[in-house]
């Protein structure tokens, strides 16, 4: 049976450095795309808010309309019983007849004042929610064009990079099921806790990338050495040497390329 092959160190650090410059690459799409996901979910929010309210105006229109309809046949009925008992107060045998015929007959005017005071208040209201229709109409119709044009952008933007995301996915994960775990966990943890996401970084200048502290000479050997697996003590990455980085740049940039 024949013996697994041990991985360097040196395979370790140019593994994960070569996972940074993907996931790096995912973030950069990601950034592209910036906050448009957010905004266009905003807005589609937004434009169905108007339309659920749109849809109760003209709900409530209806009700007021029919509320009005209802008034409506009231006064017919109400006129109607007047009529029948002016036709009474003329058969009337005494006056408490003529007298509570006549009340009937102004409880009927009273409603008919009623009914009429409240059919103006429904078409005053009626003319209120036109008024909020059209400007709800208005803002839908400004918000659906701005909707439009953000899900354009999106759509175009998604066009250009969703192949390339999906396949760095699958390559970021490829390349962490070929890791140790306790690397795999390490990487993770430092990305999720460092600035822009950057768990491993070059010597650049002497310092560690993205860091103003100055990696000692003794420790820069080491690190070139590529015999162990080191950490900036300020930053918490891991630490490559810029030959190294550069080297793995230019192989990861060719596979960009063919994505």
């Amino acid at each position: 049976m024949a013996k697994k092959k041990e991985v360097t160190v040196e395979e370790k650090l140019r593994a994960l450095y070569d996972l940074q410059l993907i996931d790096s690459r995912i973030d950069e799409i990601r950034n592209v795309r910036g906050e448009l996901p957010l905004e266009v979910e905003d807005l589609e929010d937004e434009v169905a808010g108007l339309n659920k309210r749109l849809e109760k105006l003209s709900s409530d229109l209806e009700r007021v309309d029919v509320d009005i309809k209802g008034k409506k046949i009231l006064i017919e009925e109400a006129n109607g019983l007047i009529k029948k008992y002016n036709e009474q107060q003329k058969n009337v045998r005494n006056n408490r007849e003529f007298n509570a015929i006549s009340k009937e007959i102004e409880f009927q005017e009273l409603e008919i004042e009623l009914a009429e005071k409240h059919i103006k208040e429904f078409y005053a209201q009626i003319e209120q929610k036109k008024e909020v229709i059209a400007a709800t109409k208005d803002k839908m119709e400004q918000r659906q064009s701005h909707l439009e044009h953000k899900q354009g952008e999106l759509n175009e933007i998604l066009n250009e990079t969703e192949k390339e995301e999906k396949a760095l996915i699958k390559k970021s994960e490829d390349y962490k099921n070929n890791m140790e775990e306790r690397l795999v966990k390490a990487y993770t943890r430092i990305r999720e806790n460092v600035k822009n996401g950057l768990a491993v970084v070059a010597i650049e200048r002497g310092a560690s990338g993205g860091s103003f502290f100055t990696i000692p000479p003794q420790i820069q050997m080491e690190i070139a050495g590529r015999k162990k697996v080191i950490t900036d003590e300020h930053s918490g990455r891991i630490l490559v040497d810029q030959e190294l980085a550069e080297e793995e740049k230019l192989k990861m940039q060719n596979m960009f390329a063919k994505m």
